[in-house]
């Protein structure tokens, strides 16, 4: 894509959602203008469940006045905590979209009920809905299915004055959310405005018009979104956790009001279900692919629950750009796609033709993952394909963030990509090419894939077409290890080992090349980002335009190195300190 074609895609897109906004000012206007129209409800009829866990202790923190929302805690100290500097803006929008009301529910004391009947009402009656945060679309979607899902705690022992003005202000939060689809509500936060817009209409009285209506919205964006391998245009992991803990109980409500559940939402969940499992580890872990962080053990339990298939994961996700291979204890989960559309590209990551490796449930190679609360430069810095463990030329990234309309968004990189698989006697062969680095150096990658039967050994081969009047291309083939693996380097680095906390040893080398050992951070751990070590083979990718390189398990100290497994044995190690963790 030249420059001008790109500056013109932009200039598009800007045009395009600026449209879109003044539709939704028109919009709001004539439905201020004409209020006849609105629907109106007197009674909630069900409160649909909320599958987020919830902590009962963290009830006494709230109640002391301390919010621990979004990776940050923030201590109100007897002021209202709509009224103080939020410690950042995801901490805002966690507060403003009440997914804490669950812990209060949790609870379940008069206590808990009074003080989550008191903050809402606090934000009912000084229309704190008008905060800058609080207006979002998303965070106005999740703040009504929260209301919605946690009425029961809020309506317990209420007087009747405090039951109509939650029931008036669940209403006129539904009306804002449709004027705000009527505007420039992108991606993944307008489906989550039609879920909770659809919630509202089930679970309100007097809706049945709405639901009509929306029922043919969400059905509509959720083919538009959910590729059919079962993917989400962003080709984030974690939007899908997302829209299955809120599909869910959408399709349970349905239920319960003796409706018919729209078809649309059961064959998203049951594509969504296997889909999630492609990227998943020994341990349970997912692999930290476009946005995706630390994976929460008790919400994969939860949709674990309901997985009524119970079907294996998919191998081969062509229209999300994934593919997973599987052997012996062995997994691998690569990532070979091209960067998502416009406003689903606001997470996702430099990381084609990346790969992440585990054994049993220890995960070996994987990649940095996503900084969600950090900085922005952090979180831009996570995106980028040295990030990744993948092949980096010239420091630089195989796709370009742009600044779209305030949001970081990826406007070049790989345009043609493709990928082919074949299991043969040798055991599972991968095969994917992409073209990011065509218009910066006139190259194409191509990465090589093989996972023995035996799942013992991986062998990598990464290739370069010639690039176009260069003499020379610095590259680096960078793998980045889990925390809990202990490297050291052996002859003089020409490979490495990798110590195990079963105790397992893997080998790795790369053709003769030599073998650095630097720092990483790892950001998806359950306590916040660590420091971890990573393998880097630099080279030349015109002198050199092809390297391979292997993963080889030897077995336990207990063991001897088994037959065929390399060049490299445990006792040729060097006395060399691991790094830091």
């Amino acid at each position: 894509m030249s420059g001008w074609s790109e500056r013109r895609g932009l200039a598009r897109a800007a045009i395009g959602r600026a449209a879109r906004r003044t539709r939704g000012q028109i919009a709001g206007a004539k439905r201020a203008l004409w209020p006849f129209g609105r629907l109106r409800t007197g009674r909630l009829l069900f409160a649909p469940h909320d599958l987020r866990t919830a902590d009962p202790t963290t009830a006494s923190d709230i109640y002391a006045g301390y919010f621990a929302l979004a990776g940050r805690t923030a201590n109100c100290h007897g002021e209202s905590p709509f009224l103080i500097e939020p410690p950042s803006e995801a901490w805002a929008e966690a507060l403003h979209g009440f997914v804490w009301l669950r812990h209060l529910r949790a609870a379940d004391t008069a206590i808990a009920r009074a003080n989550a009947r008191a903050l809402v009402d606090e934000f009912i009656a000084r229309r704190h809905d008008r905060d800058e945060i609080a207006r979002r679309p998303a965070v106005i979607a999740r703040r009504l299915m929260s209301f919605l899902s946690h009425s029961p705690l809020l309506l317990e022992g209420a007087d009747h004055a405090f039951y109509e003005r939650f029931i008036r202000h669940v209403a006129q939060t539904t009306e804002r959310l449709q004027l705000a689809l009527a505007g420039a509500v992108e991606g993944a936060a307008r489906l989550q405005c039609l879920i909770a817009i659809c919630f509202a209409a089930v679970c309100l009285d007097g809706q049945e018009r709405r639901l009509r209506r929306y029922e043919t919205s969400l059905s509509d964006e959720l083919e538009q979104q959910i590729l059919p391998d079962g993917g989400h245009l962003s080709r984030n992991p974690r939007i899908i956790i997302e829209l299955l803990l809120d599909l869910l109980p959408l399709r349970e409500t349905f239920s319960a009001r003796g409706l018919e559940t729209p078809r649309s939402i059961i064959m998203a969940i049951d594509r969504m279900m296997p889909h999630l499992k492609l990227f998943r580890h020994g341990d349970g872990a997912l692999a930290l692919f476009n946005g995706m962080g630390a994976t929460p053990p008790d919400l994969m339990a939860t949709l674990a629950a309901y997985d009524d298939v119970r079907a294996r994961p998919i191998e081969h996700a062509a229209y999300s750009g994934y593919d997973r291979l599987s052997a012996g204890t062995s997994i691998v989960v690569v990532e070979a796609g091209p960067p998502p559309p416009g406003a689903n590209s606001i997470e996702a990551h430099a990381g084609c033709l990346s790969f992440e490796l585990s054994t049993g449930s220890q995960r070996i190679v994987v990649n940095c993952g996503a900084s969600r609360f950090g900085s922005p430069e952090l979180k831009l810095a996570a995106r980028a394909t040295a990030a990744h463990s993948t092949v980096t030329l010239h420091d630089r990234s195989s796709a370009v963030f742009g600044l779209v309309l305030g949001e970081r968004r990826i406007t070049a990189g790989p345009a043609d990509v493709r990928v082919a698989r074949q299991d043969g006697e040798d055991g599972h062969e991968w095969v994917g090419s992409h073209d990011g680095y065509r218009r910066a150096f006139g190259t194409i990658h191509t990465r090589r894939l093989l996972l023995a039967r035996s799942g013992s050994q991986l062998t990598g081969e990464d290739a370069f077409s010639p690039p176009a009047a260069l003499a020379s291309l610095p590259a680096a083939a960078r793998f980045h290890l889990h925390p809990n693996v202990r490297p050291s380097l052996i002859r003089d680095g020409e490979g490495a080992l990798l110590a195990l906390p079963s105790g397992e040893i893997w080998a790795f080398e790369a053709s003769g090349l030599r073998v650095g050992l630097e720092e990483s951070i790892f950001f998806a751990a359950a306590d916040g980002r660590h420091k971890t070590a990573q393998l880097v083979v630099e080279f030349d990718a015109v002198a050199t335009p092809q390297i391979v390189w292997r993963f080889a398990r030897l077995g336990t100290p207990a063991q001897r190195p088994a037959a065929g497994a390399g060049t490299i044995r445990p006792d040729q190690a060097e006395a060399e300190p691991d790094p830091p963790l």
